[in-house]
């Protein structure tokens, strides 16, 4: 077996067919990895195929097989990616994860002692705390939001489960300083059907989308976008107001 690895599953087989001068259709393999363009350059991955068995010689092909060759390879490729990828998930146990996690904490720079992992309704409740968990969770929270976004791209593309971060209380206390600023909005909601709140940004948006959209669950909840500022608006479901 011989693994080929490119940006695209094309150029991949392409590496495959001049390795053995014959055509993808002569080989039985197998897609290891599909490509992922990933997000902005993180977590990016190549197209990674395995070739089990090839069945043709190493004769030179003719300018008509040639033209067949190119032929049944982009056919080929074009078929792969219409065929439906099954994503396996792996599973673990609480225990298991919070192993994993207090493994990671002792790599970092951080002095964390305390990591406490609960799994119930395919979330991952995950609590860390220690001498330095302030500076774990950085100016603003850029640490915390930067470290929720790594742990669940890990969690969730692996086992499946979604993520709840909490650093020594810095999202209950987030959460309800926010709770307690969108109360205004609550009540104008209620009283003219539409609201919208002020530029939030980070874990802040994110726990006013999820409170809102428990609030108005029959009304459009959106996070949007205006001069480089995010904002959330209720209505319903994107009606417009005077």
């Amino acid at each position: 077996m011989k693994r080929f690895e490119a940006p695209t599953l094309k150029e991949a087989c392409d590496l495959a067919t001049k390795e053995y001068n014959c055509s993808i259709e002569d080989m039985e393999y197998k897609i290891v990895q599909y490509p992922k363009k990933g997000f902005l350059g993180l977590f990016s991955k190549n197209a990674i195929i395995e070739i089990i068995k090839v069945n043709c010689s190493k004769e030179e092909p003719t300018e008509f097989e040639s033209t067949k060759i190119e032929e049944s390879n982009d056919t080929k490729i074009v078929d792969s990616f219409f065929t439906p990828k099954e994503e396996k998930k792996e599973s673990i146990s609480a225990a298991e994860l919070e192993s994993k996690i207090k493994t990671l904490m002792d790599k970092s720079c951080f002095d964390i002692d305390t990591v406490e992992v609960d799994i119930k309704d395919n979330t991952a409740y995950v609590f860390l705390d220690g001498e330095d968990a302030a500076l774990l969770i950085g100016k603003e929270g850029y640490r915390y939001n930067a470290l929720s976004y790594i742990l669940f791209n890990w969690i969730n593309a692996k086992y499946g489960l979604f993520l709840k971060l909490e650093i020594a209380e810095f999202f209950s206390s987030q959460k309800e300083m926010v709770i307690n600023l969108l109360q205004p909005v609550v009540e104008h909601v209620k009283k003219v059907g539409w609201g919208k709140t002020k530029p939030l940004d980070g874990i802040l948006i994110q726990i006013a989308l999820e409170y809102l959209r428990e609030q108005f669950p029959n009304k459009y909840v959106a996070i949007k976008r205006q001069n480089n500022q995010k904002y959330i608006i209720i209505n319903d479901f994107n009606k417009r107001y005077e």
